[in-house]
């Protein structure tokens, strides 16, 4: 199929342990902390879901804090398929998005017919966005051609939603499986008719670990390598592990480093820090956070900078 590079793990985590030590004081980390947000996959996926909760989830990804609307609305709300028809009709009209875990979420191990029905129901129910996993079996079995052959009849079914391909990285075991599971979903998604604006997903949530700054780190340069070799922007999800403020920085500071460079400077797009440079991956179009739980300690964060005073947890609703 193709040779994928290989990886320095103590490189890797060298690197990704760097953009933990960036500075970033007081208009800049507002505007990282409301891009984050803005960034945000609000999801739940439980035995217990109900369309009550899937509801309340969607006031809550429209308006973040309802004391604050001047902040952004979050990115998507990410259901099982059945709930999609709820979700949609609670965000009609708020350009949040309907994101849905098709494809025998999470195993990925269920009959394909089955997974491709399961994608064509959840948008034909009004999902904007499927994010399916990958048979680890199959690829830690070597048999990569079928992997790809999967991802690429799961992004014809999806028709006009976007595609998020997840990892599940925990289970990969290596940085250099990582690193060739990206290059292979991105190839695959690029084969049923282009990956530009399509993502790669790391985890989950289910398994631990989920996402890191190391796997995160060799997946973004996937996208790099991908983008210097054919110009198309594939999206990038971290999910699952990501809880602070504090750390959706860092994410946002190693995309900025790692990517920020490779498009051409203009006025008032992209950037964290004011200047201007052209990044489509610092916005939601191509960047997210899976991590439901990491919304309330940016909203705490935020009300800090306003207020300079700590919000309770309790402030915020869980939902």
């Amino acid at each position: 199929m193709f040779e994928s590079p290989s990886v320095d793990a103590v490189m890797a985590a060298e690197r990704a342990a760097s953009f933990t030590k960036r500075s970033i004081k007081s208009d800049a980390k507002r505007a990282g902390l409301e891009l984050a947000l803005s960034m945000l996959d609000l999801t739940t996926l439980e035995g217990k879901d109900s369309p009550e909760k899937v509801r309340a989830l969607c006031r809550k990804a429209i308006t973040p804090d309802a004391s604050d609307p001047g902040l952004p609305s979050c990115a998507a709300v990410c259901v099982y398929p059945a709930l999609v028809k709820t979700a949609r009709k609670a965000l009609a009209g708020s350009g949040v998005k309907v994101a849905s875990v098709a494809t025998g979420f999470p195993s990925g191990q269920f009959p394909l017919e089955i997974r491709l029905e399961d994608v064509r129901r959840a948008v034909g129910d009004g999902a904007d966005e499927i994010d399916m996993v990958i048979n680890r079996g199959a690829f830690l079995a070597g048999r990569y051609r079928e992997v790809a052959d999967e991802i690429s009849l799961v992004k014809e079914a999806c028709d006009h939603a976007h595609l998020k391909v997840i990892l599940e990285t925990g289970e990969l075991e290596t940085l250099d499986n990582v690193r060739r599971a990206s290059d292979l979903a991105i190839r695959a998604m690029n084969e049923a008719g282009g990956a530009h604006g399509h993502f790669i997903k790391t985890s989950t949530g289910k398994v631990q670990p989920a996402a890191t700054m190391s796997v995160t780190l060799v997946m973004l340069e996937a996208i790099r390598d991908w983008y210097l070799e054919t110009g198309q922007v594939v999206g990038m999800k971290p999910a699952g592990g990501i809880r602070t403020a504090k750390q959706s920085l860092h994410y946002l500071v190693m995309v900025k480093e790692t990517l920020g460079g490779l498009m051409p400077s203009a006025n008032g797009a992209g950037g964290i820090d004011g200047s201007g440079e052209h990044c489509p991956w610092l916005t939601a179009d191509f960047f997210r956070f899976g991590a439901s739980t990491l919304a309330n300690d940016v909203l705490r964060q935020l009300a800090w900078l306003k207020r300079g005073v700590y919000m309770a947890s309790h402030d915020f609703s869980e939902a």
